[in-house]
């Protein structure tokens, strides 16, 4: 116990090193991180990712207790003290017609996460994890030919100058609970906090001595959100349950200290930029809002403990009323499907450590947020994981499991001159269920 324990205080001070980097590195490379408030984060634990992103019905997988934000009805199952923390890799391959493929990778802190029984039949939750990422730097170029039969005339090029860089944390306290035997109900309280920042220049590189023009706009953001759900069980029999579940995210207004700045600047014979030359807006917004949209999650789930789990989720988002500083961000309603299940071949088994492996597989499909070039932003995406008990001393109350998930799928289109990504998302969680603050009886 004492080994597991040591890596899991190391692999939590990692996580914490890699969250304060994040907050001033940009950890994504897409250029559809650009709309809105970047890549919103799924929020979801890698036992959820390998079956598609199911989470608004389930609770405890695969024989473990398990920290499920997305609904925090689920905490009223949570029996044992569980710690949840984990890191997440990204490989993505960026494709435009007529362009030569760019690829990134990048890795960051994915949560820490605890959650404490209180009661027999409630919990208590609390952790920090990621709300969304902003991370990109692209140029696009257009060439203007020099007007034909004219002396001197030369073809001349604009360079349009895109990149953005921050993203938002999520830091919540919640409670789950029961009523009766079959009804879950819990909230969250969240604090989401971070920056974002966003340039976009325009540069005439073939006219020496032209003034070019940037535009800088710079969030700095910090508020309240609410998380709240229910989850109900059927009960077949001691071990078979069929849970349905809904949780929202409520559409509230966030502080943020927003700034709009266009300048003009000049470049010298060597490319190198000078300080800028004139301010023509500044436009500061100290006590600014952002609007938030309403998120709701349904979910159904059918389980045979420590045997097999199959689900599916369909969510949908308000985006369409997300505002910056009373300015509206022009992005359409979301909607998600989410299809998948997990298979443990034999719990009991003593002679064949595979056997007790959880197998994970799921689908899932999203009509994004954005609409570029008057064309839907889809997504598309097949998952698979894995849940690795480690070994334990059978007289000890601590569990372990290592959780490992993969989702492989592509966002966006060729069409209409549009970027295709092609990505793989890579999460690793290490999990401890243990009785902590019992009360031990002397004869």
């Amino acid at each position: 116990m004492i080994k597991y324990t040591r890596f899991l205080i190391t692999l939590l001070l990692a996580v914490i090193v890699l969250q304060a980097k994040s907050q001033s590195t940009a950890t994504t490379s897409s250029p559809y991180s650009r709309f809105g408030l970047g890549d919103v984060s799924d929020q979801l634990l890698p036992q959820s990712i390998g079956m598609g992103g199911i989470a608004t019905a389930t609770n405890r997988v695969g024989g473990f207790n398990t920290i499920n934000i997305i609904n925090p009805a689920s905490y009223a199952v949570i029996n044992y003290t569980t710690i949840d923390a984990g890191l997440y890799g990204n490989f993505n391959t960026l494709s435009k017609t007529g362009f030569a493929d760019q690829k990134n990778s990048n890795f960051r802190f994915s949560h820490i996460l605890f959650a404490v029984p209180v009661s027999k039949r409630s919990a208590l939750s609390f952790g920090l994890l990621p709300y969304s990422e902003l991370g990109y730097n692209y140029r696009q170029t257009s060439v203007r030919n020099g007007s034909a039969g004219t002396a001197g005339s030369v073809d001349t090029t604009t360079n349009y100058l895109y990149s953005g860089d921050g993203g938002l944390s999520k830091a919540y306290i919640g409670y789950g609970f029961g009523i009766g035997k079959h009804l879950l109900v819990g909230a969250n309280i969240s604090y989401i906090f971070g920056s974002l920042k966003q340039d976009q220049s325009t540069e005439l590189p073939d006219l020496y001595g032209t003034l070019n023009s940037r535009i800088e706009q710079n969030n700095h953001i910090g508020g309240l959100n609410y998380d709240y759900g229910v989850q109900y069980s059927f009960d077949f029999s001691n071990s078979r349950h069929l849970i349905l579940g809904y949780s929202g995210s409520a559409g509230t207004k966030l502080n943020t200290q927003y700034s709009y700045i266009v300048s003009q600047y000049f470049r010298d014979v060597n490319g190198n930029e000078d300080v800028p030359t004139d301010t023509l807006v500044n436009n500061q917004s100290p006590n600014a809002k952002l609007q938030l949209p309403q998120i709701n999650h349904f979910g159904i789930s059918f389980q045979k403990e420590g045997s097999f789990l199959i689900g599916a989720d369909f969510t949908t988002g308000k985006w369409s009323d997300l505002s910056i500083a009373g300015v509206n961000q022009g992005l359409q309603d979301s909607k998600m499907f989410n299809l998948g299940g997990q298979i443990t071949p034999n719990v009991n088994s003593l002679s064949n450590n595979l056997a007790l492996w959880d197998y994970r597989l799921g689908i899932l499909y999203e009509n994004t947020y954005l609409k570029v070039s008057n064309t839907n932003i889809k997504r598309y995406a097949a998952t698979f994981g894995f849940g690795i008990p480690l070994p334990h001393d059978r007289a000890s109350s601590a569990f372990y499991k290592i959780n490992f998930s993969a989702e492989i799928g592509k966002r966006g289109t060729l069409e209409n001159s549009l970027i295709k990504e092609n990505y793989m998302n890579f999460h690793l969680g290490f999990t401890l269920n243990d009785k902590w603050f019992q009360r031990y009886k002397f004869d």
